[in-house]
């Protein structure tokens, strides 16, 4: 199966971890996530103006990325383009369900872009890796693929908001999601359930709030740790970074807080089918889980 695969920027740079395990986790399980010729940045966070239409520009060229790979044969016959970081697919998602609800949106961001691309069908569906995962490829399959079963391993997901808010994009049910449960199950994990695994983890407000933000990572990671989870799992780079790297700043706040590896699911899966070093990328993990998994899996 070849499908349109869009990066975006974190993952070409501190990401890197997260797209590497994904395009050979994908390629075992008869998945080809080719990436789309010239996309450009999603704009990285949804507008929330409903007259803002130039907002809307930049997601819908990489919609149209789509088509013409459909065009060229690059892909055929695949309207669906796959989006592995949680912020991207957010803003794809609800960009190409604000042109499409509205026909005078659409046409009036068509003429905009006239002069340097062609019309944007309006027929291209944005869905994320783990919706792929759950509806094409099945769960079954992945476990099928598993050769190294993570099954000492007590992992807690995090989902945050942007895989589960609004609730008409969410990828699963946005009170009671399973997929990554579902998910890490096939891998043979122990799950453990927390009940702030979709609280926000502080988003954009790293920036200029680090504070704040460190002490949601600690009530969510304290959370994870009291459940009696060995490591947490999520899907999105900011969550990994505000999770993961602002562990520093925890400790700093909270000096009996002993640090807790954080993994991409895309991480485990590679660690799962056994892959191989340079495919699971830990040396960009900021709290570095080989000890863990040295005496729960190596």
């Amino acid at each position: 199966m070849k499908i349109p695969y869009y990066p975006g920027c974190t993952l070409k740079t501190s990401a890197k971890n997260l797209e590497v395990s994904a395009l050979e986790s994908a390629k075992v399980l008869g998945v080809e996530l080719v990436e789309l010729p010239r996309w450009n940045c999603c704009g990285a966070v949804f507008s929330m103006a409903t007259d803002d239409l130039i907002h809307q520009l930049a997601p819908i060229r990489n919609l149209i990325r789509v088509q013409e790979m459909n065009e060229k044969g690059i892909v055929e016959n695949e309207n669906r383009v796959v989006v592995l970081c949680s912020m991207c697919f957010n803003t794809l998602k609800r960009s190409n369900m604000f042109v499409k609800e509205d026909k005078e949106r659409l046409e009036k961001i068509n003429n905009f872009l006239s002069d340097t691309e062609e019309p944007y069908q309006g027929n291209i569906e944005v869905i994320h890796f783990l919706e792929l995962l759950k509806n094409d490829i099945g769960f079954d399959r992945v476990a099928e693929k598993v050769k190294k079963p993570l099954k000492n391993l007590k992992i807690a997901p995090y989902y945050g908001c942007l895989l589960l808010r609004p609730e008409e994009i969410a990828i699963d049910n946005p009170q009671s999601p399973k997929v990554l449960e579902n998910l890490l199950e096939a891998l043979g994990a122990t799950v453990v359930d927390t009940q702030f695994k979709t609280r926000c983890c502080g988003s954009y407000q790293t920036v200029n709030r680090k504070e704040l933000v460190a002490e949601l990572a600690y009530d969510i990671l304290n959370q994870v740790k009291i459940s009696g989870a060995d490591c947490v799992v999520t899907s999105c780079p900011l969550c990994m970074f505000n999770l993961d790297t602002r562990q520093e700043e925890v400790k700093k706040a909270h000096p009996e807080f002993k640090t807790i590896p954080v993994f991409y699911f895309t991480q485990l899966m590679a660690l799962a089918f056994d892959l191989g070093e340079s495919f699971y990328r830990f040396d960009l993990n900021y709290v570095n889980p080989k000890p863990l998994l040295s005496e729960k899996i190596f």
